[in-house]
């Protein structure tokens, strides 16, 4: 394939990564087809079978290398506005045994709630925010 075949493949990924959330595996299929092509301008791409083989490479080290880096830094692990739920006081609604979940009332609203102390909590007890994950929350007995 000419080197401007890989430039365009590549564009043709990045942009697909633009219109369809494909998780950041396009941006690294695309950069890696681009990176066959700039290759291709300075005459270090070889043939056919060599150009199919560099992309190869250059794609799965750039996919296990950078892409969940990248990714969990620009996605993050949790929506905005989890960080001010750390650290807050919640209301166990139901007793919820060490590694357990139950239900937890915090800020007026009931949260799927996992007991990561060592201590039962009983039903009213009020429990210290240690981590959010998704929608649940991790808890943890507090005096």
């Amino acid at each position: 394939m000419p080197w401007w075949g890989w430039i365009v493949v590549g564009v043709v990924l990045l942009g697909g990564e633009i219109i369809a959330d494909a998780q950041f595996y396009l941006v690294f299929l695309g950069v890696a087809a681009i990176g066959v092509g700039l290759l291709g301008v300075a005459g270090l791409s070889g043939g056919i079978a060599m150009q199919w083989g560099i992309y190869g490479v250059l794609a799965v080290v750039l996919l296990l290398g950078f892409r969940g880096r990248v990714y969990g830094k620009l996605r993050g692990a949790n929506p905005p506005g989890h960080e001010t739920i750390i650290g807050e006081i919640a209301t166990a609604q139901d007793a919820i045994a060490p590694g357990a979940i139950g239900r937890a009332e915090l800020r007026g609203t009931g949260w799927s709630a996992r007991n990561v102390g060592s201590e039962t909590l009983a039903k009213g007890q009020r429990a210290q925010v240690v981590r959010m994950e998704g929608l649940m929350l991790d808890v943890r007995r507090t005096e």
